[in-house]
């Protein structure tokens, strides 16, 4: 009965990832062609996707590359654009917090803008998933979307040239995180900590690239907890 249930966690983790694979593919082989028109190597760039698997903090870092900016501003903006992976971690402790620490490794590696969001949703329906469940969910989410992130980056830097010059993937981000983020807005804290971000990501933009959205984040989470303590 405990293997059955475990296969369904999983299962259900699966299912739930498949339609962000069609907005994570065209993201991985647009970041492909950038990288390898920046001078990186296939080589280079796919392993850029293996290790980091962010593509947000991967582009800034590219832009950055390219303008010779120091490898230490390269670094200190990417980690920056990345720092909200420890907000999603923190996030994430209570529900996987008892996993094994090879589990909760894989689950740090693995953690992701989708496999956050999609495992966060999940969590707080299912409070009384074990830990195990909770853990193969999570890793269910992204079987599919790890792999085609880097077979996507692959195809990008292969085949950049023979890609139609007119063809325009940049719609991908902006539609992942909506994606994301709409289903999370269930109550008035949610919205008020959403309606937060967009403006102070707004009124920070000339900050460099993610310092902006990382102030932005905390003073929405502020916004957010404040409505909540209100409200009880």
């Amino acid at each position: 009965m405990a293997t059955t249930t475990r296969n369904s966690a999983f299962r259900a983790g699966f299912l739930a990832g498949l339609p962000f694979l069609l907005i994570g593919v065209p993201f991985a082989v647009l970041f492909g062609v950038v990288a390898t028109e920046a001078g990186l190597s296939i080589t280079q760039t796919i392993g850029f996707s293996f290790l980091v698997i962010a593509g947000a903090s991967q582009f800034t870092a590219i832009q950055l590359m390219t303008e010779n900016a120091p490898v230490f501003i390269v670094l200190a903006a990417a980690l920056a654009v990345n720092l909200r992976m420890a907000m999603y971690s923190a996030s994430l402790q209570p529900h996987l917090g008892g996993a094994t620490l090879p589990q909760r490794a894989l689950a740090a590696y693995l953690n992701v803008d989708a496999s956050y969001a999609l495992g966060i949703l999940k969590f707080e329906e299912k409070p009384d998933w074990p830990v195990t469940d909770k853990f193969l969910y999570f890793c269910g989410t992204m079987v599919l979307m790890f792999p085609l992130w880097v077979i996507g980056t692959w195809i990008g830097a292969a085949a950049g040239d023979a890609l139609p010059e007119g063809l325009d993937l940049d719609f991908a981000m902006p539609i992942m995180f909506l994606a994301l983020t709409a289903p999370m807005v269930k109550t008035l804290a949610h919205l008020g900590a959403a309606v937060t971000s967009i403006v102070g990501a707004l009124l920070l933009s000339f900050l460099p690239s993610g310092v902006g959205i990382l102030f932005a984040a905390i003073v929405a989470m502020a916004v957010g907890a404040e409505i909540e303590r209100r409200r009880t």
